[in-house]
């Protein structure tokens, strides 16, 4: 329609100006309802108002004048005074209802009528008690015949009542019909207002199926080669299932890639550090045991002094933690080989708090663990993993130095692309970890500690990493440390 009349609109503008025609219909529609109904409320106030009480007011005249009529009749046939009582009580209704008349007509030609009809009325009434006071006085005769002229009296004022009743029933028979014809006029407008919503709705129709679903569907078409995967129910859902599918895939990629280069540099690292420390380690472990057997074989044949004694066992210390490091070398020069079982890490969790409880009580650390319930089971190497609990406990102990809390919270969550994990978070109020610091805490021989090696996080990174999953810290200074170990659910 808009290319017809060549009419550069944009697609969004199409749309805009269509509904805000719509809404001008609408509106426009309902204005006029609104007006019309108080029109045709008005009409009928005026019919009730006027001139059903004005039609009322002047049958009640006739009604009365009619008994004026009857009751002299009696009286004339039988004298009772009862019904002059009787005539005097219509004629008060008979004025009163005139009253009412006069305050309610405005009419030139209305007020003409009432004056008319009073000023007969008034001829009629004197005559009347004219007849009375002749059949009073005994001329009855003249009664009589004076009584038989002002009939004629009567029928012209009931006649006139009756054509003033006429008009105004009339007039109420008008508004009706005015009333009418408003309401076919309002059936007409309202008939065409639904043409015209029924026409633009096609039109809006029209254009959404042209300009807007027709690209979608070619564009969800399109992006559903690239990958987007099952049928949706419309157009709209199509795409959106395409370009979400795109999205996830372009996320779970970059997350991926992410991962492993951080792997991959972490792994290139730890493969140098693992030759220079398996080679060192091998270098000094030969020497190294030939002078413990060499300080064995002294204990036992040698008599030390306080003093010698006191020296042998600083060197045999100090022997020990040599070895202990190598060890630690060679751990970390090897790659964890794990002993895969199917089980909750929440048991693991429980256990390693077992084995640290009097160690716990004597850094006088309290630990609360909180879960909703037992982590889902997964595939684990139970001895590797404590390795890791106890090493990030025993570091936050140290970290906090005497006194503390601990808190293990344990969840289930969701991992892009759509994975579910077992997440165990251990967070402590010790200082924190400075920002200079947290980037390199998995570096291995990185330590803050005097008789530290720096290879204790280093190797929970490794077996974490070994599982599938991946260990974090989030740190402030001064608000404590969380370490995240997640690791993926999976059955094999």
């Amino acid at each position: 329609m808009f290319d017809k009349y060549n009419i550069h609109l944009s697609l969004r503008n199409r749309v805009y100006l269509v509904n805000a025609i719509l809404l001008c219909i609408t509106l426009i529609g309902a204005v006029l309802m609104v007006w019309y109904t108080y029109k045709i409320e008005k009409i009928f106030k005026d019919i009730i108002n006027k001139n059903l009480v004005i039609f009322q007011s002047a049958e009640a005249l006739g009604t009365a004048l009619v008994n004026q009529k009857g009751f002299l009749s009696y009286y004339l046939l039988d004298s009772n005074p009862d019904w002059l009582d009787e005539l005097s009580k219509y004629r008060l209704q008979f004025d009163d209802h005139l009253k009412v008349l006069n305050s309610l007509v405005d009419e030139p030609w209305e007020k003409k009528a009432i004056v008319q009809i009073e000023k007969e009325y008034r001829f009629y009434i004197a005559s009347k008690d004219k007849v009375i006071g002749m059949y009073k006085a005994g001329d009855r005769e003249n009664g009589f015949a004076l009584h038989k002229k002002i009939r004629n009296i009567f029928v012209e004022i009931y006649e006139m009542c009756d054509h003033f009743k006429s008009v105004h029933k009339n007039m109420m028979k008008e508004a009706i019909e005015i009333s009418q014809r408003e309401a076919n006029q309002l059936r007409y407008i309202a008939l065409m207002a639904i043409v015209s919503v029924i026409l633009l709705s096609l039109l809006v129709n029209y254009i959404f199926a042209r300009h807007i679903l027709g690209p979608i569907r070619e564009l969800a078409v399109q992006a559903d080669r690239l990958g987007g995967g099952g049928k949706a129910s419309n157009e709209v859902a199509a795409l959106k299932q395409s370009v979400l599918g795109l999205i996830e895939d372009s996320e779970q990629t970059h997350l991926e890639l992410k991962r492993s280069q951080e792997s991959l540099m972490q792994s290139e690292k730890m493969a140098l550090v693992g030759k220079l420390a398996a080679g060192t380690s091998h270098s000094i472990r030969n020497p190294l045991t030939s002078v413990k057997m060499r300080l064995f074989s002294l204990n036992r044949s040698c008599t030390f002094s306080k003093s010698q004694q006191e020296d042998f066992n600083v060197i045999s210390g100090e022997i020990l933690q040599i070895n202990k490091i190598v060890e630690n070398f060679l751990e970390f020069a090897r790659p964890p080989k794990l002993i895969i079982k199917r089980m909750s890490p929440s048991v693991v969790v429980d256990s390693a708090i077992y084995l640290l409880e009097q160690r716990l009580k004597s850094y006088h650390v309290t630990t609360k663990i909180i879960r909703k319930e037992m982590l889902s089971e997964t595939m684990v190497d139970p001895e590797q993993l404590k390795e890791v609990i106890v090493n990030i406990i025993i570091n936050a102990c140290e970290a906090m130095g005497r006194g503390g809390a601990i808190t293990i919270r344990e969840e289930e969550a969701y991992v892009e692309p759509l994975r579910k994990v077992d997440v165990i978070r251990i967070s402590d109020d010790g200082e924190g970890i400075p920002g200079d610091v947290k980037d390199r805490i998995f570096d291995p021989f990185f330590t803050t500690k005097k008789e530290g090696t720096g290879l204790g996080l280093s190797i929970a990174f490794n077996i974490i990493s070994e599982h599938g999953g991946w260990l974090d810290v989030t740190s402030e200074e001064g608000q404590g440390a969380s370490f995240v170990i997640t690791l993926p659910i999976k059955d094999v």
